[in-house]
């Protein structure tokens, strides 16, 4: 009696368990968000380079270059006999201001002041920081930054808002090269 209440409970559990199964998605995503932002984005892209490039036509005393990185710049003041540029661990100071694409100052020189920067090892907005390692001590460039390369979706939670293009005039006053 003992063994077949022994078989009786050993064939229960055989048979009574399964293996599990696969709980089936509550949500099935698609992936439209994704191609909607997609979507959104090139349509904002394409929209900031006609700005862009109306804001650029409006300077005609000035040939703005477009960079590999995807911005604009114009030199105000070339330094023709140097031929240093920052690099990674360059210490570097420099001034600039931000103004919207209408040309209104959001922040000054004088507010911003002089900053120093140790070039690709603290916190820059990726235009400024590609538009930096393109100057040379005392040149003087103007860029003009599409959102994506300045504050972008976020902005600075201050006085730059939302996917807002940026023309930035630099002054780059000194490079202390890393030596090591």
């Amino acid at each position: 009696m003992k063994n077949l209440l022994f078989i009786l409970i050993l064939a229960t559990l055989f048979l009574g368990c399964k293996s599990p199964e696969a709980r089936p998605p509550e949500v099935v995503n698609s992936g439209s968000f994704i191609k909607e932002s997609v979507e959104r984005n090139i349509e904002l892209n394409k929209i900031e380079r006609e700005k862009i490039q109306k804001v650029i036509s409006g300077f005609s005393d000035k040939a703005f270059m477009p960079s590999e990185n995807g911005f604009w710049y114009h030199y105000n003041s070339k330094a023709e006999n140097d031929s240093i540029t920052p690099k990674f661990g360059d210490r570097i100071a420099f001034t600039f201001n931000i103004s919207d694409l209408d040309g209104n100052e959001i922040y000054s020189k004088n507010e911003i002041g002089t900053q120093y920067y140790t070039m690709d090892k603290e916190e820059l907005f990726s235009g400024l920081r590609e538009g930096l390692k393109l100057m040379k001590a005392s040149e003087d460039v103007t860029f003009i930054f599409p959102s994506q390369k300045a504050y972008g979706y976020y902005g600075d939670d201050n006085r730059i808002g939302t996917n807002v293009p940026l023309i930035c005039n630099v002054i780059l006053k000194t490079i202390t090269q890393n030596n090591d």
